[in-house]
């Protein structure tokens, strides 16, 4: 091979290199070896700076999702997923600690969620209704209403319950635990404890939507958000394959505990 020929093989090879870093949005070993939670020794994908858009990767390999298993710190005991979804950011918040689980607990404020649908390239509504609810168990939802839970229910880490009605996949009953809580440091979760379905067609099986929340202050009125959604390896087709509106949900969500309007422009996938 001639000086000519390999110095634009590896000026090729460079900017392959460089492409693949940079449009995906971290390092490639680090991409295909799934998230890293901020409980490990480094997290990933990395924070964005404060005010900027949040960061979102997903994953949905097959050949990973035979193999991952769940960060211990997770707490969550079933390996393998069909789509996982990160979302980090930086966000401003001066309502401190109780300010945070006052709003974590506020389950009925989820209500009127809006997210920009791809489908219809607009802002619908993402969560028709919510409410806090006495228990999991079946019945009918009126009957087991009851007023939002307070910060310090929340803090106390035991299993608290909701129903949430979304756009696409009905009512469903959620369970929501707080982890740990310090401080500077807020760690939860919600599960869906019953099924949801689409025009009667199961979409996810009890326990198939798991997201984890970690909330972290990083400076006065600046903290971190790190959100991870597993969809469980079981769940219907019908409900995964969709990246973008992965995507848009899950800046809903962000926005929704960082305390920003939903529906605030622009969306983060057209």
């Amino acid at each position: 091979m001639s000086n000519r020929v390999s110095l634009t093989y590896l000026t090729s090879l460079a900017m392959l290199a460089w492409a693949a870093v940079t449009l995906g949005g971290g390092p490639p070993a680090s991409a295909d070896s799934g998230p890293l939670l901020p409980c490990e020794s480094e997290s990933f994908p990395a924070y964005p700076d404060v005010d900027h858009s949040p960061v979102v990767r997903v994953w949905d390999r097959p050949e990973l999702a035979r193999e991952w298993i769940p960060p211990a710190c997770a707490g969550w005991s079933i390996s393998g997923f069909s789509t996982l979804v990160v979302a980090v950011a930086r966000f401003r918040d001066s309502s401190g600690m109780d300010g945070l689980l006052r709003r974590v607990g506020a389950v009925s404020q989820l209500s009127g969620m809006r997210y920009w649908s791809t489908t219809q390239k607009r802002w619908e509504t993402l969560v028709l209704d919510a409410s806090a609810v006495t228990g999991p168990a079946p019945g009918s939802a009126n009957d087991r209403r009851r007023e939002d839970f307070s910060s310090n229910e929340v803090a106390a880490g035991a299993p608290l319950y909701f129903e949430q009605r979304d756009n696409l996949s009905g009512r469903a009953t959620y369970r929501l635990r707080v982890m740990s809580v310090s401080p500077g440091r807020l760690v939860f979760e919600t599960e869906n404890v019953s099924t949801l379905r689409y025009l009667l067609v199961p979409l996810f099986q009890p326990g198939e939507i798991q997201s984890i929340y970690f909330l972290q202050q990083e400076s006065s009125g600046v903290w971190t958000y790190y959100n991870l959604t597993r969809m469980g390896k079981n769940a219907s087709r019908l409900a995964t394959g969709h990246d973008a509106s992965s995507i848009n949900r899950a800046v809903a969500f962000f926005r929704h505990w960082a305390g920003i309007p939903t529906d605030q422009e622009p969306p983060e996938a057209r």
